[in-house]
């Protein structure tokens, strides 16, 4: 007899001692729903209220979106439909000699990967039945006696080709894109052949953030729209996890309502758009070189946003102008001893005949004597971080930019934000957990370009 989701949650002899609570009810509901088994009526009334559709047994999903808010059970869930997947349901009678059915679960960032490992271990290994299956297991993978595989990977379009897949779980998918221009449409475009062979299973649980991506777009196509594979479904965090304080949500929503809707009532934020448009990029973008080397015809200026050490990168741009066009001749960005980065640096900008560079006026005073020690004068920039961004979006706008082919600048540039604050004030600025080293310095060197343009003054 096969093991529904349904006994998952509630059989004793599984995980109902977890699950099997009326704080999972909801979660109970949607599963149930997901993998076509009867409802009750109080479930039915919760899959209306969470999918906005009413609900028709033995429906055959293939794919479901929930964008929910957290604290919701997200991680406990992603680890149960794992093991679900790998242990509960037999894909041998379609495999092919030698091959394995992987349930994959994909995560931001490797640190948030592990804890989606942790989850699945702790359950398998508390389950004696469960835990005799295990034939090896590390912190990435668990591998069973079923010709079945848990694996945990990150983000990357490339490290999830070549898999047969019974199942793909994405975790917290909202905010992928702020590794890369669009990683999570790649990393899905990847995915969909893979699950084929096994006809599997999507699943993507994310808190929502901004109006863009691959939960926004399953969200906007399908939410209520009674797709015969693809469900989407959209629920505060108090409503999948009852047991959270309401005091909780209450303080959030008292400390910043736009973040806290998104958060905890799982509502795509209104506050926050892309900054620049991929395309446009592209287009203000050469083929090649990647560097332009100095010529003594030509004047040139540089920018840099320094950097103290540790993760960041200690960036730097040189450009000069064609007309109106600024150019860019190269990007750099190096991490280590900010000492070292800085004599690198005062070498290079001699090559290019400058003696004098632009930089963050919030790095202090060190940049400054730094590079004074190598001969080389530094000025604090007289705009911040968004003024920077906003003058170069003015100049790509205008066709005055030739950007270098530098893939790392591509990324950090498409993944700008643009925030609204309640005062309706607008910053430009990297995502969460994001970086914009790079980015930063291709702006403050446009910027300068557009001084020199209204100054004219001599650099």
């Amino acid at each position: 007899m096969a093991v529904t989701i349904r006994d998952a949650m509630t059989d004793r002899g599984l995980f109902g001692d977890m699950f099997g609570g009326d704080s999972f009810a909801a979660w109970r509901a949607l599963l149930a729903g997901f993998y076509g088994l009867p409802l009750t009526d109080q479930e039915a009334a919760i899959w209306a209220k969470i999918t906005a559709q009413e609900y028709t047994a033995g429906a055959l999903f293939r794919e479901l979106w929930l964008a929910m808010g957290r604290r919701g059970g997200k991680s406990q869930v992603a680890a149960l439909l794992a093991i679900f997947e790998a242990l509960l349901n037999d894909h041998r009678d379609k495999l092919a000699p030698g091959e394995v059915a992987t349930c994959m679960c994909i995560a931001a960032d490797r640190k948030q990967a592990r804890a989606v490992m942790r989850y699945i271990s702790g359950l398998v290994n508390e389950n004696p039945m469960l835990r005799r299956m295990i034939l090896r297991e590390n912190s990435e993978a668990i591998e069973f006696d079923n010709r079945a595989a848990i694996e945990v990977h990150t983000a990357s379009h490339r490290s999830v080709r070549g898999y047969t897949l019974s199942a793909v779980i994405l975790d917290e998918c909202a905010f992928w894109y702020q590794d890369g221009m669009n990683p999570d449409k790649e990393i899905v475009a990847a995915l969909r052949p893979a699950l084929a062979t096994l006809d599997g299973k999507l699943i993507a649980l994310s808190s929502p953030y901004a109006k863009r991506g691959i939960l926004w777009d399953a969200w906007r196509r399908y939410y209520g729209a009674d797709h015969p594979r693809v469900l989407v479904a959209q629920a505060p965090s108090r409503t999948m996890n009852p047991t959270l304080p309401q005091e909780v949500v209450d303080q959030a929503m008292a400390e910043d309502q736009e973040a806290a809707r998104a958060e905890y009532l799982a509502e795509f934020r209104s506050d926050i758009a892309s900054f620049l448009d991929v395309d446009l990029v592209a287009d203000c973008t050469r083929p090649k070189p990647l560097e332009l080397p100095p010529a003594s015809s030509l004047r040139y200026h540089a920018f840099c946003d320094p950097a103290g050490g540790g993760g960041d990168e200690f960036t730097l741009s040189i450009a000069h102008k064609e007309g109106d066009a600024t150019i860019i001749d190269l990007v750099r960005g190096r991490r280590g001893s900010p000492a070292d980065c800085v004599r690198e640096y005062a070498d290079l900008l001699k090559e290019y005949g400058i003696r004098a560079i632009t930089g963050d006026r919030y790095a202090g005073r060190w940049p400054s004597d730094e590079f004074r020690r190598h001969g080389i004068s530094y000025l604090a920039s007289e705009l911040d971080r968004s003024g920077l961004y906003l003058e170069f979006l003015a100049a790509l706008n205008a066709g005055r930019v030739e950007l270098p082919p530098d893939s790392d600048v591509a990324r950090q540039l498409a993944a700008l934000e643009r925030r609204t604050s309640r005062s309706g004030k607008d910053t430009i600025d990297h995502p969460p957990n994001g970086s914009d080293d790079r980015a930063n310095a291709v702006a403050g060197v446009v910027a300068m370009g557009r001084a020199k343009d209204r100054t004219r003054v001599t650099w």
